[in-house]
């Protein structure tokens, strides 16, 4: 790959639009981004960062105005035409064969083969390569599926990075990464660059985009507000930019749950599939709880082991003074007990369903008479939530796939309030969302906890766990370390019991 010519336009957009039925999510927006260059975008969800994204990667096509690459015209058909164009795209819904192994998916389309034969050997010393480049941890004949999030995202960047992209787009590539993790991307983000490729770089962390990019973006509403020089920038001009308005950055006051109430959630001794042991903790009715740790500690497999998703080998829980064995997320659901997953598109939502079907799909009890689906009082709960929770879209109608990352979780977040749960176990509230998304869902969290909900967040972003919680509960290989006041829980405490380096008092 040749290094870039300085000034080069690599891609550029001139008038172009894009309409989804009576949605306007592009409107008649030219930009140019520079060969060799980390190219920002940023803005609210809905502002038309990933449909500018997914034009440029032939994933759809402009209504109107043209797309250029290298100075040439041209009309994508399909992804697999930009990828012949040189054009790459990690999205932030992740698209793999969960079945295959992690080298399949990898060089999927690309395998080293000869007269039909794949050439194992080879593709083996391929990948080998690629792990060395990138020091990522993976393991070559793991199957997709077993992988967490944040190692299925580094399979997507190893299979960009095998294609030898020129221009790739990465849409909120580290939200589902680690610290340590973001740190080495940026540095492969950094080796690229500087041989000649061109990047993409869409993310709702405004440090990151003003730590790693040359040039920043900034979308609102479907139109473009300015291009700047990231230098040039900081987060408060950029969020300026991307609301029209200033925000307050800084998290809601939560309001103080009674110390002496009887707890609703009792969990004593919790084991499950040798990937959690000994967990005990309580939840009080109007007490938002904080589980920290590294990707890998054992978080998401607590919550999924209290609300029966995953089973539990030992351990008791109790709900509301009564011992429970829940076997499934339903059975909880029932008791009052709702699990809102990390993985939307996996877990939480059925992406060509309705935003209304998947709302009410756990309860439909509630819209129902007789067993049947009562339109009319559908659409009323629907209508309701969707305006509680500020869920933009052109009917309740539309299908799940055709939002934005941050009113698909909000689509989330109405199914599990739909039955107006007691206890909400929450798993990366903000994954994919946008700055003032963020502000609006943080101020949902704190709203229900001060009716009464008992909350327990995850969250691989510390500042999010500090902000919103009264108690801190730290994970390490499956263990609670540390449970901490929020009086005494701040960054350098929580990462010293996640990494184990904490003194013992």
């Amino acid at each position: 790959m040749g290094g870039a010519v300085p000034g080069q336009v690599h891609v550029g957009l001139q008038g172009v639009s894009k309409r989804y039925g009576g949605v306007h999510a592009v409107r008649d927006v030219s930009l140019e981004i520079v060969r060799g260059t980390v190219h920002a975008l940023v803005g609210e969800n809905g502002a038309g960062k990933s449909t500018i994204s997914k034009m440029i990667a032939g994933v759809t096509a402009p209504s109107s105005g043209t797309l250029t690459v290298a100075g040439s015209e041209v009309e994508f058909a399909s992804p697999r035409q930009a990828l012949a164009s040189g054009i790459a795209m990690i999205d932030q819904e992740l698209a793999m064969v969960p079945g295959r192994s992690v080298i399949d998916n990898v060089f999927l389309g690309v395998e080293s083969a000869r007269g039909g034969v794949l050439r194992t050997r080879e593709q083996r010393a391929r990948f080998d390569e690629l792990i060395q480049r990138t020091g990522f941890d993976l393991d070559g004949d793991a199957q997709v599926r077993t992988l967490r999030v944040a190692a299925q995202q580094q399979v997507e960047i190893l299979r960009a990075i095998a294609r030898e992209a020129e221009f790739l787009i990465m849409d909120e590539p580290t939200a589902p990464l680690t610290q340590v993790e973001s740190d080495q991307l940026y540095e492969i983000i950094a080796a690229l660059r500087d041989g000649g490729t061109t990047i993409l770089y869409i993310s709702h962390f405004l440090d990151e985009v003003l730590q790693i990019s040359d040039t920043v973006t900034v979308m609102r509403d479907g139109q473009h507000v300015s291009t700047t020089a990231a230098a040039d920038e900081t987060e408060a001009s950029l969020v300026r930019g991307m609301l029209g308005r200033a925000l307050e950055l800084n998290f809601p006051e939560p309001q103080r749950c009674a110390p002496d109430a009887v707890p609703i959630l009792e969990v004593s001794g919790l084991c499950a599939a040798g990937r959690v042991a000994d967990v005990t903790f309580d939840l009080r009715p109007g007490e938002i709880v904080g589980m920290a740790g590294l990707i890998g500690s054992g978080r998401t497999e607590v919550l999924r082991a209290i609300c029966g998703a995953d089973p539990r080998d030992e351990g008791e829980v109790r709900f509301a003074g009564k011992p429970v064995s829940w076997r499934s997320p339903r059975a909880a659901i029932a008791d009052g007990l709702v699990l809102l997953p990390e993985s939307r598109k996996e877990d939480g939502l059925v992406m060509m369903r309705s935003i209304a079907e998947n709302a009410v799909m756990a309860q439909l009890d509630r819209v129902s008479r007789f067993g049947i689906v009562r339109p009319d009082r559908q659409r009323a709960e629907v209508t309701r939530l969707m305006e509680d929770l500020d869920v933009r879209a052109s009917s309740q109608d539309a299908p799940v796939s055709s939002l934005s990352g941050g009113n698909q979780q909000k689509v989330l977040f109405a199914k599990c309030l739909m039955g107006e749960p007691k206890v909400l176990l929450i798993d990366e509230p903000t994954r994919g969302v946008d700055v003032g998304a963020k502000r609006a869902i943080y101020e949902l969290i704190v709203g229900l906890a001060a009716k009464g909900m008992a909350i327990v967040v995850v969250s691989s972003e510390l500042e999010e766990v500090l902000g919103l919680a009264h108690r801190v509960l730290v994970m390490r290989r499956g263990r609670m370390v540390a449970e901490l006041d929020a009086s005494e829980a701040d960054e350098e405490t929580v990462l010293a019991h996640a990494f184990g380096t904490a003194v013992a008092a």
